[in-house]
Parts: structure tokens; C-alpha cells; sequence
């Protein structure tokens, strides 16, 4: 495609905005990840049958915690879940299907990455295990056309009578004043 020379005068130009790449020329990952986020991308592997994704494996570095519980959580398209934390567990994160756009906010004032915003965009053509410690705001939105499953191995298990979950949610004033970003 044909460049516009900057001389062109273009309606809305003063609205647009520059792509940025996810990946570096080297397919590496450029986001600069929040102090204890992880995200360990993985591929499918073909066979005769299908695929085969691995979703976690002790021997791999971002699981150096026991797997105590395992869950699936389902998301409808266009919805979103947010804010959670969690000031016990980490939450370790697999789209197994769906369109996910997963962010987390580092709001801890005496993290070396305090104020930071990662954001991820997984499904199952883009799969990875990402690993949430505690103490930071995550969420996700559905960004794709089907209901998306989510995978998540907690390193805490659910306690019933006393739940490690905090929740500020989206769309309330307060969320807008605490997590510099929009769904």
C-alpha cells in the first residue's frame, strides 16, 4: 500500500493513532511485565488427531507452586470481569477458548513496577499460561465472537467461609479513580 505524503490533508487525522507491535522483529514479547507477572507463551503442537497445548508443567519455572485447585470460569462475549485481587493466592491463568483481553494493574505502592498495566490478549490460537501474584488488580474482557473458558489454578484453595477475593467493580466511580484503564 502506497504511503500519504505528510502534505495530504486527511479528515480526523489529528484523532489517529499509530499502531504498536505486541512482538518485537524477534517474535519476543515487548511489554515490560509488572514485578512478579509472568506469562509463559506455549504452542500447539499438531498430531494425526489435532493438537496438543500443554497448559502447565511443574518443571516450568512459573508454576514453582503446588497446583492445590483447578477451575474453569466462562466469559460471554463482549463481557467483562473486573477488578479482582487476591491478597493470598496467585492465579495462574489459561484461555482454552475465546478472545481474551486479560489486564492487571500494579497498584502495590512499594512494587518497583507501582502504576504499571500489563495487557494480554490470549485464546487458543494464542495460548500461554499467565501467572498473577497477589495483591494486584486483574480483570478480562471477552473480545471475541463466542464465550470464552478460562482456566485457572489458583495456588491457594477456596475457602468458603473466608474467600481471598477483593472485587472493585469496572464500572463503579471509585474504579476509574484507582485503575488507569478503560474497558
Amino acid at each position: 500500500m502506497p504511503e500519504v505524503p505528510a502534505s495530504v490533508e486527511i479528515v480526523g487525522a489529528s484523532a489517529l493513532v499509530g499502531k504498536r507491535s505486541a512482538v518485537d522483529r524477534d517474535s519476543r514479547w515487548k511489554i515490560a511485565p509488572i514485578a512478579g507477572v509472568a506469562m509463559r507463551p506455549v504452542r500447539p503442537v499438531p498430531h494425526e488427531d489435532g493438537t496438543l497445548v500443554e497448559v502447565a508443567k511443574a518443571a516450568w519455572p512459573e508454576v514453582d507452586q503446588p497446583i492445590v485447585q483447578v477451575h474453569v470460569t466462562t466469559t460471554l462475549p463482549g463481557r467483562v470481569r473486573a477488578w479482582g485481587l487476591h491478597q493470598r493466592s496467585t492465579d495462574r491463568l489459561f484461555v482454552v477458548s475465546g478472545l481474551v483481553s486479560i489486564v492487571v494493574f500494579d497498584g502495590r505502592t512499594a512494587s518497583p513496577t507501582f502504576g504499571a498495566i500489563n495487557e494480554f490478549k490470549v485464546s487458543e490460537r494464542n495460548p500461554a499460561l499467565l501467572v498473577i501474584p497477589p495483591n494486584l488488580y486483574h480483570g478480562w474482557k471477552n473480545i471475541g465472537t463466542s464465550e470464552a473458558f478460562i482456566i485457572n489454578m489458583p495456588t491457594v484453595q477456596y475457602d468458603y467461609d473466608n474467600p481471598d477475593a477483593l472485587d472493585l467493580p469496572y464500572d463503579a466511580p471509585a474504579a476509574a479513580e484507582i485503575v488507569p484503564y478503560r474497558w
